[in-house]
């Protein structure tokens, strides 16, 4: 049995959760940070706009989000950001935030099956993403693993099925 990476999180780091709709980012999240540790893209949708599912509201929350973020690393804090972050461009502005607060960039990648992440997604009792979403971002985050090791990650860890299991 593999580690839990959480363990070896820095606490001023920025970590960035990566991984598809429905591979069990936020419940991960939520099962081991503080509250105010975990910066939800759906969280700050609710609030700039009343509706986490929101999509048209997306620009202002992360604009929020990145905010806060900005303001917790500045003042060494760590924080958790829980948001797909599949592509490059989402992923690169957060790592600017870190290295202007000179603090760690974490990633955790969420690889998980397709059919875990359609199965859960179809068992969420809210907010359920689109079928051909969850496919597309299943195939994004497929990519973005062979990118992050260059992106300049203090480290990378990669949360599988089974610790999903331990979950």
């Amino acid at each position: 049995m593999r580690p839990d990476p959480a363990a070896q999180l820095p606490g001023d780091a920025l970590i960035l959760l990566v991984g598809p709709s429905g591979s069990g980012k936020s419940t991960w999240a939520m099962t081991r940070f503080a509250p105010a540790e975990i910066l939800s893209s759906d969280a700050f949708r609710e609030l700039v706009a009343g509706d986490a599912a929101d999509q048209a509201a997306t620009a202002d929350a992360f604009k929020v989000l990145h905010q806060v973020a900005k303001a917790r690393l500045r003042r060494g804090l760590r924080s958790v950001v829980d948001a797909t972050n599949l592509t490059e461009r989402a992923r690169r502005s957060l790592l600017r935030l870190a290295a202007a607060a000179g603090r760690p960039a974490v990633a955790i990648v969420f690889d998980v099956p397709l059919q875990r992440c359609l199965a859960q997604n179809a068992a969420r009792p809210d907010r359920r993403v689109p079928e051909e979403v969850v496919r597309r971002h299943h195939r994004e985050m497929a990519a973005a693993l062979g990118r992050l090791p260059a992106e300049g990650y203090a480290a990378i860890h990669i949360v599988r099925d089974e610790a999903m299991e331990r979950a």
